[in-house]
């Protein structure tokens, strides 16, 4: 049975279950810190958006570093970006997070609008919440996969 896109759009894009994230979320799961994971998947999306998190959770500042934040999130989206491309992705479309293997990159793209406006890039954060929608979802969506 072939699935025909009615909607008149690119098809929706889906991550390889097998990616890079998989080893990521097994390895957090069973308790490694992120920055152990990253020598063992560094092509994730997720770990990177996991350190970003954690560093723009910490808005005291005093343990948190938007800057760090920013870099972590930064490397997750492009490492994300490159992924999508391997899937099929041509540049827009729905990247569906009830989808696990996209929840890593689209995670790194709300970390990366949240630490660009932390560090006084409003144009990015408002291009990246923007990517989001395009993407088929919302930043309080993707917060809600933390």
């Amino acid at each position: 049975m072939s699935h025909e896109n009615l909607l008149d759009g690119p098809a929706p894009t889906y991550l390889p279950a097998d990616g890079p994230d998989a080893d990521v979320r097994v390895a957090l799961a069973g308790g490694a810190h992120p920055r152990d994971v990253v020598p063992v998947a560094p092509a994730s999306s997720l770990v990177w958006a996991v350190l970003a998190e954690k560093e723009l959770g910490s808005r005291d500042l005093v343990s948190g570093d938007a800057v760090a934040a920013y870099a972590y999130a930064r490397t997750g989206y492009h490492r994300g970006l490159d992924a999508l491309r391997r899937a099929g992705w041509r540049g827009r479309g729905p990247i569906p997070a009830d989808h696990e293997p996209n929840r890593g990159f689209l995670r790194a793209l709300l970390a990366l609008a949240e630490a660009a406006e932390a560090i006084g890039e409003q144009e990015e954060a408002d291009r990246c919440r923007q990517f989001l929608v395009d993407s088929g979802t919302s930043a309080e969506a993707v917060a809600a996969l933390r």
